[in-house]
């Protein structure tokens, strides 16, 4: 029950510090839960975010969800899930009833355009950092160019574009592993 505790308040953080979506989080959960509470490794968290990319909902939700099952099973897959999305509830309900009110100010505008700046720099950073820790082959890079040249200038499907490069992968790395 303890665990169950810690799980949601550690989640409920993690929400209640996140703007921007399942790019902007993972610089938040590498730390949190990666480096500071040492529940899993950094690989097992990239994978996680690989395969929360292919499952239908929300990035975020899902990798809390992952992570929970993986600590704790069922339970823990639900105590997660909620402590990530209660403060996005509570604050969204919140400002759902004000921001009517406040929109048409410039700087709540400015604001919220700060906001986007900010996340777009935490989602550069994790790229770097991840592309630093992972790309250390001229395979590696030119897997990584064309995916970003399929996702961001293509516009296919992430999805579409994870499923192929694990079936790449599988196949021209999985051959050769050593006997």
């Amino acid at each position: 029950m303890k665990e169950l505790l810690n799980l949601y308040c550690t989640f409920f953080f993690i929400g209640s510090i996140t703007f921007g979506g399942g790019y902007a989080v993972l610089p938040i959960l590498i730390r949190e839960i990666v480096e500071k509470r040492k529940w899993i490794s950094e690989e097992k968290l990239l994978d996680y975010f690989a395969v929360s990319q292919c499952t239908p909902g929300i990035i975020c939700i899902n990798i809390a969800t992952f992570m929970g099952y993986h600590r704790r099973g069922f339970w823990g897959a639900v105590i997660t899930t909620l402590g990530f999305v209660t403060p996005s509830l509570i604050l969204i309900t919140a400002i759902a009833a004000v921001l009517r009110n406040f929109e048409s100010i410039v700087w709540v505008q400015h604001a919220f355009a700060g906001i986007r700046v900010a996340v777009s720099a935490l989602i550069a950073s994790t790229v770097w950092k991840l592309a630093v820790k992972n790309v250390k082959t001229w395979l590696k890079a030119a897997i990584a160019v064309l995916a970003f040249v399929t996702v961001g200038l293509l516009s296919i499907s992430p999805i579409y574009v994870t499923i192929a490069f694990a079936m790449f992968g599988a196949l021209w790395f999985g051959r050769r592993r050593p006997a």
